[in-house]
């Protein structure tokens, strides 16, 4: 039997109309149904599970209705168990979740079909590591965030690429983000827009307070370190903005290219490029 998970984002007005949708186009096409329970309230005769139950009922794809957040979170739960992602977005913005309201039954045709692309994205495995041992990891899809916590002082950071000594930042914060977390916090921050499937991670000093610090694009295959120096107050750790942990002087934070990929469904008409122009307001020909 084909089978379908729904994961929602809570508190959106148009959730329940939206919900009724998905669900009535999957019932009629003969999909079961796997929901969380904030998607149950709206879905007539379905039992909430956990998102971990939820993926050990090996669903064929993933629908999130939400935006960016909800997909990264859900991104992180299924990207051991290889399942596929579509995004819809409920959001202000949504480079991830880029399926508009108006287009949930053709993305959910084309996915039926097996028309849809799937694209491969890379993830980072950080690591925070004190006094030579590895205190947690964590595995990112859009990007690794070491900044100052409360109070907005300067924080040094000493740089190193493959155990070689790149800089030392007088900043806000570092940013090491992969293609996908190119278009998050790292381009407010002035780095570069890198294509999904380039190979390679940008490095985005966040107001740095030297002019000549700029964003540092270097191969995936590289281990990216940062560690903490003179810092006045402990920095933090955010990983996609949604968990981390405190820094201390002395810590590294170690990142490299995950053995983990999170598998997007693409609608098969629209290109990157086409989600650029459109959320970014590019102008037409």
């Amino acid at each position: 039997m084909k089978r379908a998970a729904i994961i929602s984002k809570p508190g959106k007005s148009e959730l329940a109309q939206v919900v009724r949708e998905v669900t009535g186009w999957l019932r009629q096409h003969g999909y079961q149904l796997v929901v969380d329970s904030v998607t149950a309230q709206f879905c007539d005769g379905c039992q909430p599970m956990e998102r971990a139950e939820m993926i050990n009922q090996k669903p064929d794809f993933v629908v999130v209705l939400g935006g960016d957040g909800t997909l990264l979170a859900t991104g992180h739960d299924v990207a051991r168990a290889g399942i596929p992602i579509v995004g819809v977005n409920l959001g202000s913005l949504g480079f991830l979740t880029e399926v508009k309201q108006e287009e949930i039954g053709q993305a959910l045709e084309a996915i039926d079909a097996g028309r849809c692309a799937v694209s491969l994205r890379s993830m980072l495995e950080c690591r925070l590591i004190r006094d030579g041992k590895v205190l947690e990891t964590y595995e990112a899809l859009n990007d690794v965030v070491v900044n100052q916590g409360a109070l907005a002082r300067i924080t040094d950071f000493d740089l190193r690429i493959n155990g070689q000594f790149v800089s030392n930042y007088k900043a806000d914060g570092l940013i090491v983000a992969t293609p996908t977390g190119s278009t998050a916090y790292s381009l407010a921050s002035g780095g570069p827009i890198l294509a999904p499937d380039v190979p390679a991670f940008v490095i985005t000093p966040v107001a740095s307070h030297a002019l000549t610090n700029r964003p540092l694009v270097v191969q995936d295959t590289d281990v990216i370190e940062i560690s903490m120096k003179s810092s006045r107050e402990a920095a933090f750790l955010a990983i996609d903005g949604q968990q981390g942990m405190a820094v201390a002087d002395g810590d590294i934070v170690q990142c490299r290219k995950s053995e983990l990929q999170v598998k997007l469904l693409k609608l098969p008409e629209r290109s990157f490029f086409d989600v650029l122009r459109t959320k970014l307001k590019w102008g037409e020909r």
